[in-house]
């Protein structure tokens, strides 16, 4: 069987990370929270920065903290898929994939907090 090349590879993997995208905003509560945090804050983006750079670092950050949330969904995931049964190193994979997730928000926070400080505050 010959791998799809060219144009339609793109578009079959943009379909795939659609369907990717779907799956956990419908089934990872997390994310669903993560989303709806950036549906907040990207509206806010255009009126806190005041340059094309501060706009990019406010998003980005943002889906900074998706990204991290969804690769973090997957590690769940496959650990999930491997058994139930309780092992150390299945329980620090998830531990760490959350620990991805919390250090994303945390620069969330700071690259938020820098540009608000640094425009002058709200």
């Amino acid at each position: 069987m010959s791998k799809v090349t060219g144009p339609a590879r793109f578009y079959y993997a943009t379909l795939y990370s659609i369907k990717g995208v779907k799956a956990a905003f419908r089934h990872e509560p997390a994310f669903q929270y993560e989303v709806y945090g950036f549906a907040m804050l990207f509206p806010l983006s255009f009126w806190v920065a005041q340059t094309a750079t501060q706009w990019a670092l406010l998003v980005g950050c943002c889906l900074l903290v998706l990204t991290l949330e969804l690769l973090n969904s997957a590690i769940e995931a496959v650990v999930d898929r491997a058994g139930t049964e309780f092992n150390e190193l299945a329980g620090r994979a998830k531990d760490l994939g959350s620990a991805a997730v919390f250090f994303g928000l945390i620069i969330t926070a700071m690259v938020w907090g820098g540009i608000i400080i640094d425009n002058g505050g709200l």
